[in-house]
């Protein structure tokens, strides 16, 4: 399967307040679980601006890490996914990177990450 940059769509309206999870595209492939090391694809924006902040894209290449370093919004919302999948995440700000002031240039922000699962391996 060849695999296009998506497209995210600027949703409008009030940030959600938890994690929603949409499956985009349903993937065949290894299921990724809790703790597992994942190879991804992905873009993400800011909720309320519709501005992009980072995409794996851009560099031209995947990343692959622990699911356990990552913010809480991907630990929570990649599990369950199989590879070949792609899956839109909208992550608040106490999944993502706390409230305003926290130290991150995206703390207090709403966040929406577009993730292709390209392969997943135990840690």
């Amino acid at each position: 399967m060849t695999l296009e940059r998506p497209e995210v769509d600027f949703p409008g309206g009030e940030p959600p307040t938890t994690l929603e999870i949409t499956d985009l595209r349903i993937g065949d492939g290894a299921e990724a679980l809790e703790g597992a090391n994942v190879t991804v694809h992905y873009v993400g924006v800011d909720f309320e601006s519709g501005e992009e902040f980072d995409a794996s894209w851009n560099r031209g290449v995947p990343i692959d890490f622990p699911l356990k370093g990552l913010i809480q919004g991907w630990q929570e919302g990649i599990p369950g996914m199989r590879e070949g999948g792609r899956r839109q995440l909208v992550v608040p700000p106490h999944l993502a990177y706390g409230p305003p002031g926290s130290g991150h240039r995206l703390a207090g922000k709403t966040l929406i990450f577009v993730i292709d699962l390209l392969k997943v391996a135990r840690s």
